[in-house]
Parts: C-alpha cells; sequence; structure tokens
C-alpha cells in the first residue's frame, strides 16, 4: 500500500509542477487556449493520442467489446490507429490549421461562425459543445471507480474529488502548454502500462497460444453455430463490430477537442512527424487495450454481473489486474489515471475555451480585456470540472444507470453535428450556411431520439440502431451525405469572400528538394 501510494503522490507532483513550470506561456488567451501555436510535433501528437484514449476505453470499452467480439475487438484499436489517427492527421491537419490560423479562430465553433459569416451559427455550435460535453466529461469517472476501490480500498467520491481537484490545478495555471506536456508524460505511462499488462495478463493464463486455446473453446450466445467465435477474425457480430470501429475512429474527425490540437501544431514538419507518431501511439495504445479486452472471458468466473445475469463490463478489467503483483497494479492505476488525467484537461479546456470566446465575449458590451477573458476562461473550466464530477457521483452513488450511456451518446451528437460541416468547408468551397444547420439539427436529433427511445423501451428505426454506437454511426452518416446536398440547393456564400478564405492554402512557400524535387530537376541531375 505505501507503495502505491507513493507512486500516486510522485505522480500527482509531478502534473502540478508542470503546470507551475508552464504558466509564463499561458499570460494571453492565445497562450492559454492554443500554446502560442507554436506546439511541436511530439506534444501535439501525444496530446492527440492521450485526449483520444481514457479511461473509458481501457476499462469500459475494451472490457464490454472485448466480451462481445473476442479478439477480433482489436480491430477497433486499429481502426482507431489508422482512421482516427493517421487519416484524421493526413486529411485534417494541414488544412485546419492554415484556414484556423487565417480565420483567427481558437475553437471549433468560432471556426463554423467565420467560416460562414453567421454569429448565429457559432452560438448553436458554442451550446451543442455546452450540453454533449459535460455527460462525455462526466464518463471519464466511471472506469475508476472499482479499479481504485480494488487497489487502495478508497471511496469512490474521494477519487472523483482527487482526480478533478488536481486536473483543475494544472489546466488553471498552465493552460494548453501545462496539458500538453502533461500528456505527454502521462503518454509515455500509457505505452509502458499497457504492454506490462497485456504481458502479464497473457503470462498469467499460460503464454499467448494457451490463452488463445481457452478463448477458443468458449461458445458464443449471439453465434451458438461458430465454433471459436471469440477467436474468429472478425468475431460473432461483424455488422456491430464495424459500426464501433466507425463511431470511435471517424467520430474523432467532429470532435472539437481532437480537431482543436491541430490548430495549436507549429509547422508542415511537426505535421509530418506528428502523423507517424500519433498513429504508433494508438496502435500501441488502442490496439493494446481492445486486444488485452478480448481476453476478458477467460476471467468470467470471476467478475461481477448484474441481477440479470448480464455482465458488469466496468468489472472485466479490474478482475484481470485483481491478482497481480503490488508493482504492476500500482502501473495500472497510473495508467488508468493518465488516460483519464488527459482526456478530462482536454474536454474542459475545449469547453471553456468555447463558451467564453465564442457566447460570452462576442455577448458583451465593453470591449473584454485578455486578462478578463481568462479568468472567465478559469471560471468555467472549474464549473465543467465540478458538475461532471457532481454527475459522476450521482451515477455512482444511486440506481440512475443510464448515465454510464452518455458517453456514446455524447460522442455520437457531437461528430454527427460537427463532422460533415468541418470536413467539407475545409476542402469545398460550395458549402453553405444551411448545410451546416442541418448537419447541426440531423446530429443532435438522432442522438436525442436514440436517448428518448432507449430510456422509454421503444424501438429507435430497428433494433440495430438501439445502440447509441449504432446511432452515432447514422448521425454521422446522414451529415455526410445531407450537406452536399443542401449546399448544392441553397443560396451560395459571396464568392469574394470564400475565395479570400481559401487563398490561405495559395501562398508559395519554398521547400528543400529532400520535400519536393521541383520542375527543374533533371537539370540538376544533369549537372
Amino acid at each position: 500500500m505505501i507503495f502505491k501510494i507513493s507512486i500516486l503522490i510522485i505522480f500527482f507532483a509531478v502534473m502540478i509542477g508542470v503546470g507551475i513550470w508552464c504558466r509564463r506561456q499561458s499570460t494571453n488567451v492565445n497562450g492559454f487556449v492554443l500554446g502560442g501555436r507554436n506546439v511541436g510535433p511530439w506534444l501535439t501528437a501525444f496530446a492527440y493520442g492521450t485526449s483520444y484514449f481514457s479511461a473509458v476505453i481501457f476499462i469500459g470499452y475494451s472490457g464490454q467489446f472485448g466480451w462481445k467480439y473476442g479478439l477480433a475487438s482489436t480491430w477497433i484499436g486499429l481502426g482507431n490507429a489508422f482512421i482516427g489517427s493517421l487519416l484524421a492527421w493526413v486529411i485534417l491537419g494541414r488544412r485546419t490549421r492554415l484556414m484556423t490560423q487565417y480565420l483567427d479562430s481558437a475553437t471549433m465553433p468560432e471556426f463554423f461562425g467565420k467560416r460562414f459569416g453567421s454569429n448565429t451559427l457559432k452560438v448553436i455550435a458554442s451550446a451543442i459543445v455546452f450540453v454533449f460535453m459535460i455527460p462525455y466529461t462526466a464518463s471519464l469517472y466511471n472506469g475508476l471507480s472499482r479499479l481504485f476501490e480494488m487497489a487502495f480500498g478508497i471511496d469512490y467520491v474521494w477519487c472523483v474529488i482527487a482526480m478533478a481537484v488536481l486536473t483543475g490545478i494544472y489546466v488553471l495555471v498552465g493552460g494548453y502548454m501545462a496539458t500538453a506536456v502533461n500528456d505527454f508524460i502521462q503518454g509515455i505511462i500509457m505505452l509502458f502500462g499497457i504492454i506490462a499488462v497485456v504481458a502479464a495478463v497473457l503470462s498469467e493464463n499460460g503464454g499467448f497460444t494457451a490463452a488463445v486455446n481457452e478463448l477458443s473453446k468458449i461458445p458464443a450466445e449471439t453465434a451458438p453455430n461458430l465454433s471459436g467465435a471469440f477467436t474468429a477474425f472478425l468475431g460473432p457480430q461483424p455488422l456491430m463490430l464495424l459500426g464501433v470501429v466507425l463511431l470511435t475512429s471517424l467520430g474523432t474527425w467532429g470532435l472539437p477537442q481532437m480537431v482543436g490540437k491541430f490548430y495549436a501544431i507549429k509547422s508542415e514538419d511537426s505535421i509530418h512527424k506528428g502523423t507517424v507518431i500519433s498513429t504508433a501511439f494508438a496502435i500501441i495504445v488502442a490496439g493494446g487495450c481492445y486486444f488485452l479486452g478480448g481476453f476478458g472471458r477467460l476471467y468470467k468466473d470471476v467478475i461481477d454481473y448484474a441481477p440479470n445475469g448480464t455482465p458488469i463490463y466496468d468489472s472485466i478489467v479490474p478482475a484481470m489486474v485483481d491478482k497481480m503483483p503490488d508493482i504492476l497494479i500500482g502501473i495500472v492505476v497510473i495508467l488508468v489515471l493518465s488516460a483519464s488525467m488527459s482526456t478530462l484537461s482536454s474536454l474542459v479546456l475545449t469547453s471553456g475555451s468555447t463558451l467564453t470566446l465564442d457566447v460570452i465575449v462576442p455577448a458583451s458590451k465593453k470591449e473584454m480585456s485578455e486578462k478578463k477573458k481568462m479568468n472567465i476562461i478559469r471560471i468555467l473550466i472549474v464549473f465543467f470540472i465540478v458538475i461532471s464530477s457532481v454527475i459522476a457521483i450521482v451515477q455512482a452513488k444511486s440506481s440512475v444507470t443510464f448515465i454510464a450511456q452518455l458517453m456514446g451518446i455524447s460522442w455520437g451528437a457531437l461528430a454527427g453535428a460537427f463532422l460533415a460541416p468541418f470536413l467539407y468547408s475545409l476542402y469545398w468551397k460550395r458549402t453553405t450556411k444551411a448545410a451546416a444547420y442541418i448537419s447541426f439539427f440531423c446530429g443532435v436529433a438522432i442522438m436525442c431520439a436514440d436517448m428518448a427511445c432507449n430510456f422509454t423501451g421503444r424501438v429507435f428505426i430497428n433494433s440495430f440502431f438501439t445502440s447509441p454506437i449504432n446511432a452515432g454511426v447514422l448521425a454521422m452518416v446522414a451529415g455526410l451525405v445531407l450537406v452536399p446536398i443542401v449546399s448544392l440547393i441553397t443560396p451560395k456564400l459571396e464568392k469574394k469572400k470564400v475565395d479570400d478564405i481559401f487563398s490561405c492554402y495559395n501562398r508559395t512557400v519554398t521547400v528543400r528538394v529532400t520535400t519536393a524535387l521541383g520542375e527543374d530537376s533533371s537539370e540538376i541531375a544533369a549537372d
């Protein structure tokens, strides 16, 4: 116990120390929210990855989807790596950095407002972020309860309070740079932690071959005629698995806290390096988490079950590490804390800055100083941390169980509303304001309808869309289809204004021949 507590104290001390060290770079709004748009590839890539993968994935999703799909759940992690990381950097990274800098936008709602010339659009986007980011934030605490009670015997309430206070301190003091530096440290812990835990679980079950052999003997309720369903290439439910891959991978393209990382990146070289680093990070962390969860059924005799016989998915991973040596349990605790605190810091910074810069400052009749803007952002960060903590504690201490499902609802609503208009507006001049409105409405409406049907016991469209994950995929696809259709039949934006915006892509820069050969490369070779 002394060893585990010592690790926690050192971890928290480092996080707060980084916040204090970074405070000199957070003297104005640009520095506090975006790190002065001067963040290098390693910090940006790790900030992207650690914001992506939280305790929800390590404890909740890996246990839930590993139980349902077996080793095929590893495809989710690989989808996160190649769609959610690699393609996101390649398709969004450079253009997001250039256009947001040209528009001088620090948040996604502000980008929409300036890109389409609509203050109303900006306010609506801010409202969507405000409403759906809080339950998303609250869900981060869900994975900590059983783990801390298992490792320390500490009541969940105190775990939530400690995590909230410590995260708040370093974000309030150091802003984006403190978050980025701490994300890098936490990312290193996550990399080594997941490798150690996977190795320990396989060793505990006689090695990889023996563990896979045992898993192959377990029949699947959803595919009784499929032999070795949980070791099959696509698992017992390939279509459901595809839905999870799409929401958790493509969905990141529309999440404000993820896309915001591209606003702050330093240079072209940083984008190239960040793409490789972020993808490698996701392969190890996300792939490792879901691969680990795939062996969850080997622990079916020691996990917890609900009264109706359904497994309590949050109990699976803690059961897997329960008998490990103290040093490994300590590593797992720090791993989950790192995953949670990195995502929490990103979410509250995004929420606080969005509400301040996109709603409060424009509504103010007087010009606000940089200091006043930063004070308002800090107050709202505290508000988001407090309200999400209260929701998490209420959910844990009462019979209100639906809050645990709101992660999928929040993710689906945010991605469904923002993904299509953001992506098209970076590439297509014809994208219209009306199309953005339609995407916002459809994304939120689909997820709210799915949530209402789940609460009332009704079927949304059909049984396939009962899952918030599949409904979230529907919301994203609807936006991707509707935005171009609506854009073609609604009034265009002013041509000169759009051309001016897209001119940010047309600047001429000089690069080395190692980057681009150029038209005279043959002459150089001849010389």
